[in-house]
């Protein structure tokens, strides 16, 4: 089980995720998201930053915007959290890895919503359908819709994933969850980690690999 940290703004919180062997750290590039990275954190700095693989978070943005981003900031992967077709996702990921995210409601449709984007990604990613807006809102979508989930293609488990939740997740049995992607529920503030929240949660998810 790996984990994300998403919606990172300073350096000290992205050196922290490192210290506590988080395996992601998620970076959001949409200027409406008040964790908005462009105008929070150094590029230079990010690029730098070994030993963690790095997502940028994009919602709808243009192609040329992505690649500049991905080469500023050095970026493992990217995350593309609006209503991106699949020749979109194709295009970019003939420069990297493409996480799709898609937005949980009351019910899905695997095979239509879903299944034309197996071909053009390399993970998925759902998080909780919410008017609040793209992600990042603290809530939780219906988990046990998960239970159908008719694919292998790996996936994040994103939506108001809390630090008492890890038990939960890791008893969930689902072969296709890659990893939990966290955010909110881990801050003092938007943008600012509560790191003791993040070192319990990393610990309760590595003892139970461990046992």
């Amino acid at each position: 089980m790996r984990i994300k940290v998403c919606g990172i703004t300073r350096i000290t919180d992205l050196q922290a995720l490192v210290d506590n062997s988080v395996d992601y750290a998620g970076f959001i590039f949409y200027e409406k998201s008040p964790r908005f990275a462009g105008n929070k954190i150094d590029a230079r700095s990010v690029r730098e930053t070994t030993r963690i693989k790095k997502a940028g978070v994009f919602v709808n943005a243009p192609l040329e915007q992505i690649q500049r981003t991905v080469s500023d900031y050095a970026l493992d992967l990217v995350q593309l959290h609006g209503d991106e077709t699949p020749e979109f996702c194709a295009a970019v990921r003939t420069f990297i890895p493409v996480v799709k995210a898609f937005r949980i409601g009351d019910n899905v449709n695997w095979q239509t919503e879903v299944a034309p984007f197996i071909p053009v990604t390399d993970y998925f990613l759902f998080d909780t359908a919410s008017v609040k807006g793209y992600g990042g809102t603290g809530e939780r979508f219906n988990w046990e819709l998960l239970a159908a989930y008719p694919f292998d293609h790996p996936f994040f488990l994103s939506g108001g994933i809390s630090a008492d939740q890890a038990a939960e997740i890791l008893e969930m049995q689902l072969p296709a969850l890659f990893a939990a992607d966290v955010n909110s529920k881990f801050e003092d503030s938007p943008g600012v980690k509560n790191i003791p929240l993040v070192k319990q949660f990393v610990k309760q998810i590595h003892s139970s690999i461990i046992k």
